[in-house]
């Protein structure tokens, strides 16, 4: 702040010293009138899809807020308002279109009812991890597509998370064979929500604030939510017998800062890179804590409270995986948007998969040997 300062006043008596020379060299009647800064403030307002300042996710949204206050020197300052304080939680994607507020922080699978497309930029069952995304979308074409996508809405996307490999969730009942799939309410969004529809199951999307007591109360009979660290805080031991992996359905989803593009555009230069800034700040910090906190909380699920962890077994992961080629076709064949985000996607994938196997997949082999 003191070097804002002195960089102000000098600016200021450089200022007041060229008007004081052109007065000197000119007739009284010329003497300019006295140069006048301003510095426009600007306060918005970001809704979320998360119960208000929920861990790590609502923790990301206060991040940027106040990562932007600073960065600004106050010059835009940003109120945050958890999922039902403003507006219900799944409601963020019309309240930002309409410039209700500027800003919501949520994930992009969210507002597949307002175009199919959008659940590409959060997860894919099978898909990419949460390296793999980030990359696609900085640097395989992914983020130009994503704009491409929301510009009609007067909305501009920005990747500010990511959970990195989910669980498969919590049930009420083993998952055996596909058979145990049926007529199962499963809370799960996007993609994979239709992956447990085409499996005989009933998908059901509910905020994260409803899910446990639906849990509890059979209005489901399953769930998946993210990882050990909030499905720990969550309670959902409490709730359900088994706890299964892997999270097929999204193995490394995006949490997007959806912000109005007029309002965005209305922000000098450099106000548009700082909310920039920590957007991508806040995309590094959520998958770091997510990966920070996850393996002991697994271990405090299962040691502490003996929650019987399960793995799916390969013929489900094999038939989960036929019948998720099945829904992306579907929704390829259905709308021409996601028929091009999609190809994108696929590209980019078949063209990381050659890196991986002799990268990841391997060192991991080798390091569970």
């Amino acid at each position: 702040m003191e070097r804002v300062k002195r960089r102000d006043f000098i600016k200021k008596a450089g200022l007041a010293g060229g008007a004081a020379l052109l007065a000197g060299c000119a007739s009284p009647q010329e003497t300019p009138a006295p140069a006048v800064q301003t510095r426009k403030q600007y306060a918005w307002k970001m809704v979320t899809t998360w119960p208000p300042h929920y861990p790590i996710l609502g923790e990301a949204a206060n991040h940027i807020a106040k990562w932007t206050e600073e960065m600004s020197g106050g010059q835009l300052k940003i109120q945050v308002y958890g999922g039902g304080e403003l507006i219900p939680p799944l409601e963020g994607f019309d309240a930002v279109s309409a410039g209700t507020a500027e800003m919501c922080h949520g994930a992009a699978y969210y507002w597949a009812g307002k175009a199919r497309a959008t659940q590409f930029f959060a997860s894919v069952p099978f898909g990419m991890n949460a390296q793999q995304m980030n990359a696609w979308i900085a640097s395989g074409g992914g983020l130009a597509l994503w704009e491409e996508l929301y510009a009609p809405f007067d909305l501009l996307p920005m990747p500010a998370g990511n959970t990195g490999v989910q669980m498969g969730g919590w049930f009420n009942r083993e998952i055996n064979a596909m058979s145990d799939f049926h007529g199962l309410k499963m809370r799960m969004p996007g993609l994979g929500g239709k992956v447990i529809s085409k499996a005989g199951g009933a998908a059901v999307l509910s905020a994260g604030a409803e899910i446990f007591t639906n849990l509890e109360r059979g209005v489901i009979d399953a769930t998946e939510w993210i990882g050990p660290f909030h499905d720990f805080t969550m309670g959902f031991y409490k709730a359900a017998k088994y706890y299964y992996y892997p999270g097929w359905h999204e193995p490394g989803t995006v949490l997007e800062l959806l912000i109005n593009k007029s309002a965005y555009h209305s922000l000098p230069k450099n106000l548009q890179e700082i909310v920039r800034a920590a957007a991508a700040r806040a995309n590094a910090w959520v998958l770091s804590e997510f990966e920070a906190k996850n393996n002991a909380y697994l271990q405090t699920l299962t040691k502490d409270h003996h929650v019987a962890l399960k793995r799916f077994p390969d013929q489900v992961l094999k038939t989960l995986r036929q019948y998720a080629v099945e829904v992306v076709d579907e929704v390829v064949a259905s709308d021409a948007m996601s028929k091009k985000v999609f190809a994108s996607f696929d590209a980019f994938r078949n063209k990381m998969n050659g890196w991986a196997e002799v990268s990841e997949k391997i060192y991991y082999l080798n390091l569970s040997a």
